[in-house]
């Protein structure tokens, strides 16, 4: 390995160990591709610098309260809520679009992602999402276990190769080989997440769809028009900020939504939520599965 690659995995090593995680030199190794040996000189290393840490159970973490962890965390790197903000904004931005591509790579070479999950989620789905950034960054194919369908109704094993997250890491982007498509996958319906030992098969097919301000996703591209009140635009833009720049104010404290939606199940539960504050204008589509889904309700 030359200077530069070393330099950079030391540093790599330094920004994870002063995250909010302990790790283990197992873990430590098997993350970097290195041996446990060299993980141990390395921490040898950081404590001769000055780094202090915190160790539990055979697990190792940079004490925050460390002034050599303070003055390098306040030169490389961003807060957990800073992390945080500037990943839910970058997400926020068109899935085509160029600039939010080379933003990613930007944010993630000063921060490693890992340590904002748990600044946004906890728990055993916590586990999952870490389990999924290790074989994103890995390359490697997972099992979900136990996955839960909402459209099938059904729990089975999953087999995919994930390569992204939604926003807030509700869902991660994977390639799905059964059906030979890119979709998203509830990280809540997950019971957990098996790394296997196989390698990317499909990297060359791996692309998101596109996502509409309700977050659905899907290659279709329906106009539709909504007449809002004033609270239930209020309502929509806060819930969907993607949406207020799609929104025009008309007389009398009223607004218009004219946009371009991938289905009609995201904005049909926006309207079906709020159904005396606004009026579906078009398409013909929606109003029916709107009304279908009253009928249905009423039954």
């Amino acid at each position: 390995m030359d200077s530069h690659a070393k330099i950079k995995r030391v540093l790599n090593m330094l920004l994870l160990l002063s995250g909010n995680r302990n790790y283990t030199i197992t873990e430590l190794a098997e993350k970097f591709n290195t041996s446990e040996r060299t993980v141990q000189r390395y921490i040898a290393s950081f404590k001769e610098t000055g780094f202090v840490f915190a160790v539990s159970g055979g697990r190792y973490r940079i004490e925050k309260m460390d002034k050599a962890f303070r003055k390098i965390s306040d030169l490389l790197h961003f807060s957990e809520e800073e992390a945080w903000l500037l990943t839910k904004a970058i997400h926020a931005v068109s899935d085509n679009n160029v600039l939010k591509e080379n933003l990613e790579k930007k944010l993630y070479s000063l921060y490693n992602f890992d340590r904002v999950v748990d600044a946004v989620i906890k728990g055993k789905n916590s586990e999952n999402v870490h389990a999924l950034i290790h074989a994103i960054e890995t390359k490697r194919q997972v099992l979900l276990r136990h996955y839960r369908s909402a459209n099938s109704n059904l729990e089975r094993d999953r087999l995919v190769e994930p390569f992204d997250f939604t926003t807030n890491y509700i869902a991660v982007w994977a390639f799905d080989p059964e059906s030979r498509q890119n979709k998203q996958f509830k990280t809540a319906r997950i019971d957990h997440v098996e790394i296997l030992d196989k390698p990317f098969a499909y990297a060359g097919q791996h692309k998101k769809q596109p996502v509409d301000v309700f977050r659905i996703s899907s290659h279709n591209q329906i106009p539709v028009s909504l007449l809002l009140n004033m609270r239930a635009y209020s309502l929509l833009i806060e819930e969907y900020p993607l949406a207020e720049p799609l929104c025009t104010k008309l007389p009398d404290n009223k607004w218009q939504f004219n946009g371009e939606v991938c289905g009609f199940e995201g904005v049909g539960r926006f309207v079906l939520g709020l159904m005396d504050e606004v009026k579906v204008l078009a398409p013909k589509g929606l109003k029916e599965y709107v009304d279908k889904k009253i009928r249905n309700k009423t039954v």
